[in-house]
């Protein structure tokens, strides 16, 4: 996952912590979870259209 291993993932969510708050931390989750899964579903429409045209 674009090369960050545990300990770096560790260190920016221990940054991300001290920066947002623990109350606004889950929120912030849960707003990147979502946008990933929507450039997932994107990448993905976008691979299978590709291969059905090509």
């Amino acid at each position: 996952m674009f090369g960050i291993g545990f300990p770096e993932l560790l260190l920016i969510l221990a940054i991300a912590l001290v920066v947002l708050g623990p109350e606004k931390l889950p929120q912030i989750a849960r707003m990147i979870g979502r946008g990933l899964g929507e450039v997932r579903r994107a990448t993905e429409e976008v691979r299978a259209e590709i291969e059905k045209g090509g």
